[in-house]
């Protein structure tokens, strides 16, 4: 006779780690979620106050980044990349995060493993201010190999209706401000690790200043619900800065009739960053790399100086007349 454990799937260690996983994923918890962990789905009671309350969805993995972290055996900040990457894009349409599930696969469940990405992940809702309501632990062999494992995740968040579409509130004259990246956040991963361990064949200890290249490498992704939470009367618009750089995230936030000037000067560029563009062109840094830029908020001149004060916020330019795009100065 052939087992499901012969197979290469036991259940019995699928049931030990979600008893693992309790502690810090109940730590998430807050007064609207309804029941614990382990039923079919997880319920979240909506929050009231809303006039016309809607309902935003957002899902997103880490990408490559994930193939460094399985390498160099380093689990513990990863879920905080796939948390980051779904609630920073709800925020840009005003979205308070509400609750998020993961998708956790691999070709044979590593207890130990599993369980440093899903704290990864609480800990990721823990700084969004949402709660992990659930998710999915999938052992498939024969399509994932050895160590290698998947992470998707799925956040959703809830807005005023009239206040999602944010290019209506983008003036001219309106100023841009950075929000400072953590480092290279979870984007541009398959260009980092071909310049890094291909072309210039380094290792995981070398420095780059006094840190490890991996840790680098592997920073988390900067949440910025806070700021959003702490600014949100204050700011018109938000751009997540993700794969396609400032050039291409930035005009998604724009009016057809309005463009922002960047001057780059001003761009407090990290020093990985300079680095990497020692060996790729000024126009493929900006198109794939957020440059020290994780997130951009648009203001009003006298509301961006209150963000300005009391937050790490700095001016990189300004809304003009023209058509809707980027324009370096």
């Amino acid at each position: 006779m052939i087992s499901y454990k012969d197979s290469g799937v036991d259940i019995e260690a699928g049931n030990k780690f979600v008893d693992d996983i309790k502690p810090f994923v109940k730590k998430t918890h807050n007064e609207f979620v309804l029941g614990g962990i382990g039923s079919f789905s997880g319920a979240f009671r909506l929050p009231t106050g809303y006039k016309k309350p809607v309902l935003l969805g957002a899902t997103d993995g880490v990408g490559t980044k994930l193939r460094l972290a399985i390498d160099a055996k380093k689990y513990d900040t990863i879920g905080i990349d796939l948390v980051a990457m779904c609630v920073n894009d709800l925020i840009c349409n005003f979205a308070k995060p509400l609750f998020f599930l993961d998708y956790y696969a691999s070709s044979k469940l590593k207890r130990e493993v599993a369980v440093r990405v899903v704290e990864g992940i609480a800990k990721g809702c823990e700084i969004s201010h949402s709660a992990l309501i659930g998710g999915e632990t999938a052992e498939m062999p024969g399509i994932y190999q050895k160590n290698d494992f998947d992470l998707a995740g799925f956040a959703v968040g809830m807005a005023e209706e009239d206040e999602i579409d944010r290019t209506k509130f983008v003036k001219d004259g309106d100023l841009v401000l950075a929000l400072p990246s953590s480092g290279i956040h979870s984007n541009g991963y398959s260009l980092v690790r071909k310049l890094f361990f291909e072309e210039l064949n380094m290792k995981f200890d070398d420095k780059i200043g006094d840190k490890n290249l991996i840790d680098i490498l592997l920073e988390p992704t900067r949440i910025y619900v806070s700021e959003f939470l702490k600014f949100k009367n204050d700011i018109n618009a938000l751009a997540h800065i993700t794969g396609g750089g400032i050039v291409e995230n930035l005009p998604r936030v724009l009016p057809e009739n309005l463009k922002a000037c960047i001057n780059l000067e001003k761009i407090k560029t990290l020093e990985i960053f300079k680095f990497i563009s020692k060996y790729v062109s000024k126009k493929e840094m900006l198109r794939t790399f957020n440059i020290g830029v994780g997130m951009i908020v648009i203001a009003s001149k006298e509301n961006a100086k209150n963000i300005i004060s009391n937050s790490d916020a700095y001016e990189i330019g300004v809304i003009k007349s023209g058509d809707k795009k980027v324009e370096f100065i």
